[in-house]
């Protein structure tokens, strides 16, 4: 069941359509009962539509609903306009917004899916994508038949380039291991205002719009946090309800940062009336699809970001309850309230995953006392004649590290 009001619902659907710069002439919630298998929608609000359609001069026909095939079709004939549904509309956000390899790649793949059930005769210039190479079919081979085996072929091909690039990333990710400086991650539905926050405290020009889906691809830049220790901070897709099954898988590999994380940085957009909604959305995927079930349970740092456009007494309230709560932290990525406060709780939590050594490290020996201050936090110093003893909270992996030395 969706906890969704039909009008936000609706709001987030020509948000959508805006973002890719579509002119929305006409948005209305229209109930349905009973889905009717041939149009989803009821005859009746069928023949409603048609001169609305018309009176518009309306091109494009955006469903928020998930449409079959045949429901794609049936309505086209209808309404004599092209209808897409929220899958289809999703892609083409995703298809306008990819810049990397990578996006670009999952994108073509998540369309190629899609489309693979939707034949309609559309499909034969992939034939020259392959550079007029191979078999192209016998006499008794159909049109549709070509299409399917043409789009297969490309299915093929996109996810063995995708395997390479995801091979690239693992390497970038295993050097990043021997850094290694912690990863934070920020997670959140879309427009949320990860990027927005991510520019404020890392000062990268990463593009953040008010747009649905302004970031599509992974982006990650090193900070230092107010104790000293640096951390890798990496913006991820935004989280979206009812996100296409192509898309998840497709981009399942965008989404692995989130896995390397050792920290969570939940941004919600605590203005939005939808907000809790949306928080069970990006928690339902993470648990789900990304296996992050004990990370959710344990508590994510939840960043209640736009704070500055609540009314005053609500901004007052969500700060109180923040205070409150140690999981949680009032801010506002626009103008900067907050975000110090952030930087604090990321390094509480890192220090808290940390283990506490003893060592006894000869007078003598400058470089691991050097490396020790460096890499730790010194709890307690006694000098000796000839060693110094010290109490040494370390990263896990640091701790390791030390014991090799």
């Amino acid at each position: 069941m969706d906890a969704r009001l039909p009008e936000a619902r609706l709001d987030e659907a020509v948000g959508l359509a805006e973002a890719i710069d579509l002119d929305v002439a006409l948005a209305e919630v229209i109930p349905v009962s009973k889905y009717k298998p041939a149009t989803y929608l009821g005859t009746g609000a069928v023949e409603r539509l048609v001169p609305l359609i018309k009176e518009h001069g309306a091109e494009l026909v955006v469903m928020d609903c998930h449409l079959s095939p045949v429901q794609q079709r049936n309505l086209e004939k209808a309404f004599e306009a092209k209808v897409i549904d929220r899958t289809g509309l999703i892609l083409e956000i995703f298809g306008e917004r990819a810049r990397t390899r990578e996006g670009q790649l999952q994108v073509e793949l998540a369309h190629l899916s899609y489309q693979k059930s939707r034949l309609v005769r559309s499909w034969t210039h992939l034939e020259r994508q392959r550079g007029g190479l191979g078999f192209v079919g016998g006499p008794g081979e159909t049109q549709i038949e070509l299409d399917r085996r043409l789009i297969g072929e490309r299915i093929a091909k996109l996810r063995r380039e995708l395997d390479e690039v995801k091979r690239t990333r693992e390497l970038h990710r295993a050097s990043r291991r021997r850094v290694p400086y912690p990863i934070v991650a920020l997670v959140g539905y879309t427009n949320a205002g990860k990027s927005t926050l991510f520019n404020r405290v890392t000062k990268a020009t990463v593009f953040a719009e008010d747009l649905l889906f302004a970031t599509l691809d992974p982006t990650m830049r090193s900070l230092e946090l107010p104790s000293g220790r640096k951390i890798i901070l990496s913006d991820t897709v935004g989280f979206v309800s009812d996100l296409p099954h192509e898309l998840v898988a497709a981009f399942h590999a965008t989404l692995e940062e989130v896995l390397e994380a050792d920290v969570i940085i939940h941004v919600r957009d605590i203005a939005h009336p939808d907000s809790e909604a949306q928080k069970a959305d990006v928690e339902r995927v993470l648990r789900k699809e990304l296996g992050l079930e004990d990370q959710v349970e344990k508590g994510l740092i939840e960043a209640l970001n736009k704070i500055d456009l609540l009314p005053p007494d609500d901004a007052v309230q969500v700060t109180a309850q923040a205070r409150r709560d140690d999981r949680l932290i009032a801010v506002s990525a626009h103008t900067g309230q907050g975000v110090g406060d952030l930087l604090d709780l990321i390094d509480e939590r890192l220090s808290m995953a940390r283990v506490t050594i003893e060592v006894s490290v000869p007078v003598s020996d400058g470089a691991t006392l050097s490396w020790l201050y460096r890499k730790g936090e010194i709890l307690s110093r006694e000098d000796g004649e000839d060693a110094i003893a010290l109490l040494v909270r370390l990263d896990a992996a640091d701790a390791a590290r030390f014991e090799t030395r």
